[in-house]
């Protein structure tokens, strides 16, 4: 099921890196000091810790309770903004740059305390941010990929292909999508991914106890 705006980026993928870049630190700059935590998602992110790729918008993920005011703070640097979706999504644009604001992922999948303690600080376009764990990225590209959006799977193997998981946390989180996530495991495994036998097993269990049973149809 593809939820109203997941893919509404026609118009803005013609952004000059420069912009792209100013924008983007904006952005950040404008939730950092709003003390609104944030981590980054979204293509940057993969792209930062997992397969090269170039991506002309920006996906932050705030917590259901911020996210109006997140919304606010780029309104008052200048963005446009649009509370398109109530349920997850909120928008805001400037300079031809489109930021998701996003505050639910696939299957019910939030900004927690765990995985903001887990967030990687690293530079992505020339800006110090946090970055969503790579084993909660996996989870919800995973989660998120259908037919019209291939590079939901690419980017999972992208970062399963990168190494440094923790697998015991990566099980925990695939809670949200068992199916989807041993899936995609098993096919970066016929790649000769290094994946855990033991992480493999730890799913299929799980799955034939019947928790996760159909979670990942979408």
């Amino acid at each position: 099921m593809t939820m109203p705006g997941a893919a509404s980026h026609r118009g803005f993928e013609d952004s000059p890196p420069e912009v792209l870049a100013a924008v983007f630190a904006d952005a950040i700059d404008a939730l950092e000091r709003g003390d609104v935590p944030y981590v980054l998602i979204g293509g940057l992110a993969s792209a930062a810790v997992g397969r090269p790729r170039y991506s002309a918008d920006v996906d932050l993920f705030v917590q259901p309770h911020d996210a109006r005011r997140a919304l606010a703070l780029l309104a008052g640097r200048g963005f446009a903004t649009e509370e398109l979706n109530p349920h997850w999504l909120f928008k805001a644009t400037r300079e031809g740059v489109l930021v998701d604001l996003l505050f639910k992922g696939p299957r019910d999948v939030y900004l927690d305390e765990e995985m903001l303690k887990r967030a990687r600080v690293a530079p992505v376009l020339g800006r110090v941010v946090r970055i969503a764990p790579p084993e909660d990225l996996l989870v919800m590209k995973a989660l998120v990929h259908d037919e019209e959006t291939p590079r939901h799977w690419h980017d999972a193997l992208g970062i399963l292909a990168a190494g440094d998981l923790d697998w015991d946390y990566l099980v925990e989180r695939a809670r949200k999508g068992n199916q989807r996530v041993l899936s995609l495991l098993y096919y970066g495994a016929s790649l000769d991914l290094a994946v855990p036998s033991r992480v493999l097993d730890a799913l299929r269990r799980r799955i034939a106890e019947g928790e996760g049973v159909g979670d990942g149809d979408a």
